[in-house]
C-alpha cells in the first residue's frame, strides 16, 4: 500500500474515522493515497479540499474529461504509474467510449499529441509539460501562445491548478510508495453541485 505505517478504515477512530466516511467509496473503499495520510488527517482534509476544488468545481469551464487527460499527462511526464491508472480509469469513465480514451493513453504516452487533440488541446498540454518539467522556462509568451488559440484567462487557471495539483500529488504517490493493491480505479467525488460531498462513486 504504502511504504510509510497507516491506519486501516476498520482502525479508524475519531476525526480520522470522520474523514473516511466522507471520502470512502463502495464496501468502506477508500483509496490508498488517501490512507497514506491517515497519521496526519489534518493533511487528508486539505488534500481532498484541494482535489474537489480544482478538478470538480461547478464553476471550472473546462470538460472534466480534459481536466482528467491533463492530470493523465502530467503523470505520465512524472512516471506515476499510480495516477495514471486511477485518472485514465476516471477519465474513460467520463467519456462513456473505452476506444477513444485509449488513442487519447497512447497519444500522451507517445507525446504524439496532434493524432487525437486539436491545436488548442495540444497547446494547453504543451503548457501541462512546461510547467511539469521546466516550469522556470515558462514566461508571459507561454500564457499569450494559450490566449492565441482560444484559452481565456480563468481556463489557463484552471490547467495551472490542475497540472500543478497532478504534480503535487504524484511526489506524494512517488515519495511514499503508494500503490493500487485494493484500490478501485476511477471513482471519484464527481457531485460537483454539493461541495461537501467528497464521497467517491
Amino acid at each position: 500500500m504504502t511504504w510509510i505505517k497507516t491506519i486501516s478504515y476498520e482502525n479508524a477512530k475519531g476525526k480520522l474515522l470522520e474523514l473516511y466516511d466522507r471520502i470512502k467509496g463502495p464496501e468502506n473503499n477508500v483509496d490508498n493515497v488517501m490512507i497514506a495520510h491517515s497519521l496526519r488527517p489534518h493533511s487528508m482534509e486539505g488534500h481532498m479540499a484541494l482535489y474537489k476544488y480544482v478538478l470538480h468545481h461547478p464553476k471550472n469551464k473546462i470538460p472534466n474529461w480534459f481536466l482528467e487527460a491533463a492530470g493523465v499527462y502530467t503523470s505520465i511526464l512524472n512516471n506515476c504509474d499510480y495516477c495514471i491508472e486511477h485518472h485514465f480509469a476516471g477519465m474513460s469513465r467520463l467519456l462513456k467510449n473505452d476506444e477513444h480514451a485509449k488513442k487519447i493513453h497512447s497519444a500522451l504516452e507517445t507525446q504524439n499529441l496532434s493524432k487525437i487533440f486539436n491545436a488548442k488541446e495540444c497547446m494547453a498540454l504543451y503548457y501541462v509539460r512546461m510547467l511539469t518539467k521546466y516550469p522556470m522556462n515558462i514566461t508571459e509568451d507561454d500564457l499569450e501562445k494559450l490566449r492565441s488559440v482560444g484559452w481565456d484567462d480563468g481556463e489557463i487557471l484552471e490547467l495551472n491548478q490542475v497540472t500543478s495539483y497532478f504534480n503535487y500529488v504524484n511526489r506524494m504517490v512517488l515519495g511514499l510508495g503508494i500503490n493500487t493493491d485494493g484500490d478501485i480505479l476511477g471513482l471519484s467525488p464527481n457531485d460537483s453541485e454539493d461541495l461537501n460531498n467528497w464521497q467517491h462513486k
